[in-house]
């Protein structure tokens, strides 16, 4: 129970990932609002806490709905503690040869996966100095460190982002807000196996990687996150702790 008395905001909350991001801080004791662009209900349902958890539309590539999510937080929990930005486009995407992918799918993977994280950032900034500080997990990716082809436009996403919690933590180190990254590897979320064209691309390649060979599964991150929303990282700020089962040693 690290996280009593704390509220979080999980972006991409509504399934995947976030969904079990979520689930874990409620489990260590926050209250959770889940942010996403699909309806929330249904995750609302399947956390199973009513008392604890709020659901809002947005879309983190527009200020305004970071800046309601952030209100939403403070209007029904009083505050805002803890901020994973987990939102992003990834498992939707097909792989594609850098010179063939659309400008429009290349604008809308920066919009959510880079100018998102920005976003959050800055509308979560003023309620976390209200408190006296916090804590903001990004999510990154392993890919970021691997060059992986074919998804020029979401490694170099994710590489922003790495550069972005550097430079944030620094910026953010003087309000008691510390700023890390969880980079994940390949990992079988629901929404990943719901994309064949993503689910199997270079899956053989990523397991034969890993030093510890099995597939990766949502559970396999949230302890990390736990951690870095948690007072146990108090003197951490600025890392990107990579979580891929051994694929990329940092």
């Amino acid at each position: 129970m690290r996280l009593t008395g704390k509220v979080a905001i999980v972006t991409g909350g509504a399934a995947g990932l976030g969904l079990a991001f979520a689930r874990r801080l409620l489990a260590e004791g926050a209250r959770v609002v889940i942010a996403d662009v699909a309806a929330g209900a249904d995750a609302l349902t399947r956390l199973d806490a009513p008392a604890a958890t709020h659901a809002v539309r947005a879309d983190v590539a527009v200020f305004a709905d970071c800046e309601r999510m952030v209100d939403e937080a403070r209007r029904r929990f009083g505050g805002l503690d803890v901020l994973v930005s987990n939102a992003a486009v990834f498992a939707t995407l097909t792989p594609t040869p850098f010179e063939q992918i659309a400008e429009a799918e290349w604008d809308r993977v920066m919009a959510v996966n880079v100018r998102g994280i920005w976003n959050c950032a800055r509308a979560a900034a003023p309620a976390m100095r209200a408190r006296g500080g916090g804590r903001i997990v990004n999510v990154a990716s392993a890919i970021a460190a691997k060059g992986t082809p074919g998804l020029l436009h979401y490694v170099t996403s994710k590489g922003a982002v790495i550069a972005m919690t550097r430079a944030l933590a620094r910026e953010l180190g003087p309000d008691g807000i510390a700023v890390n990254a969880i980079a994940p590897g390949l990992t079988m979320s629901e929404t990943l196996r719901a994309n064949p064209a993503m689910f199997e691309f270079q899956r053989e390649a990523v397991l034969a990687s890993r030093a510890l060979k099995r597939e990766a599964v949502a559970e396999d991150l949230e302890g990390t996150v736990a951690f870095l929303a948690s007072d146990d990282s108090a003197f951490m700020t600025g890392q990107t702790l990579i979580v891929d089962g051994g694929s990329v040693f940092n």
